[in-house]
């Protein structure tokens, strides 16, 4: 529900954005065109969508500067789609649950619990462990001994953060996320495969949000590491020793293995599959389903493919692959051809 109702000048002072036509309309939502009504507020980008714009029901838009809509009010800005969710912050924001521990929550001795914290029912809070002011841990939620969780953050239902993990401030983790884990690690020995120690720990730095069902695996010896900003989509999974940057962006599905290096503000699609000890370098984007072998170095461009390659070569080669049928038969009717030539020539020695 929203917080309370503004007006498309006090929303437009908000984003640094200029109202054209009347001001003072009250708005009490976000909305798409086509699904806006009164009291709601959409967004319109490109021009193509333009004319779809100016017969929505909305009673405000925001659209570009240099946007030229006749429309009833408007609010001119730079980037209406970061406009629209900071507004969206603002009249819908998240569920806030007032200061409580519930009854049934288990508080380890030795736990440190901050201001206005919101403990659901049957929680977990282990040995040594630190809960920062105004965080809140829903039903179900399990964190370890010596655990430290910061300010401001939200733990949804039914996660996991085991022993000696570091989660930053403002951290989003959505139900189901295990972090710290047991990384996927063992030695072959003459009676199989036998495990490598799984000792070391996760820093989830600050304003991260992990999805549904994600897990991030604790280092063998060192450190697993999600840098600040970034945003993990439902089920990835993050090996152990990995390192994300900051500002990266992990769509669902992706399977990330030990040791890669992701750096910073790098953007992976869904389903890419990750070998061992890859480097992603600052500023690559890697296409959705896309295979990236162990040791490789991906630089800063748009690839896609498997094994990935240069988008510009992934798909040249794919029209060419488009091709194949029609070259099969070609080469079927050039080797029906050659056969009767063959029969048509007499032989050498006649």
């Amino acid at each position: 529900m929203p917080s309370k109702d503004l007006t498309a000048s006090e929303l437009a002072a908000h984003v640094g954005g200029r109202v054209t036509g009347d001001g003072s309309v009250v708005i009490t939502r976000v909305a798409s065109l086509d699904s806006a009504g009164e009291g709601d507020i959409s967004y319109v980008e490109e021009q193509k969508f333009f004319e779809a714009a100016r017969s929505s029901r909305a009673s405000c838009l925001i659209v570009p500067e240099s946007a030229a809509l006749d429309f009833a009010c408007q609010v001119q800005v730079r980037n209406p789609k970061l406009a629209f969710a900071l507004i969206a912050e603002i009249l819908h924001p998240p569920k806030q649950r007032a200061p409580e521990i519930h009854s049934s929550a288990v508080i380890g001795a030795d736990a440190k619990i901050g201001r206005d914290v919101f403990i659901g029912a049957f929680v977990c809070v282990g040995e040594n462990s630190t809960v920062g002011d105004r965080t809140q841990i829903r039903a179900g939620a399990k964190i370890g001994d010596n655990v430290s969780v910061g300010t401001d953050c939200v733990i949804h239902p039914n996660v996991f953060i085991e022993d000696g993990m570091t989660i930053g401030n403002r951290v989003i983790l959505h139900a189901g996320v295990v972090i710290g884990a047991d990384g996927f690690g063992y030695v072959r020995g003459d009676m199989g495969h036998h495990k490598f120690p799984q000792i070391g720990t996760v820093v989830i730095e600050d304003d991260v949000e992990l999805g549904a069902n994600t897990t991030v695996d604790r280092g063998a010896l060192g450190r697993t590491r999600i840098g600040k900003g970034t945003k993990l989509d439902n089920m990835v999974h993050v090996g152990h020793n990995c390192d994300i940057g900051e500002r990266v962006v992990i769509a669902a599905q992706t399977g990330i293995s030990g040791s890669v290096t992701i750096e910073d503000d790098c953007i992976i699609g869904g389903q890419v599959g990750f070998g061992d000890h890859i480097l992603v370098q600052s500023g690559a984007v890697i296409g959705s389903k896309a295979g990236v072998l162990p040791g490789k170095i991906v630089r800063p461009g748009v690839w896609w493919g498997i094994p990935i390659q240069p988008l510009d070569e992934y798909k040249r080669l794919n029209a060419h692959i488009s091709r194949l049928p029609h070259v099969r038969e070609q080469i079927k009717d050039l080797s029906e051809r050659i056969k009767i030539l063959e029969r048509q020539v007499p032989n050498g020695d006649e």
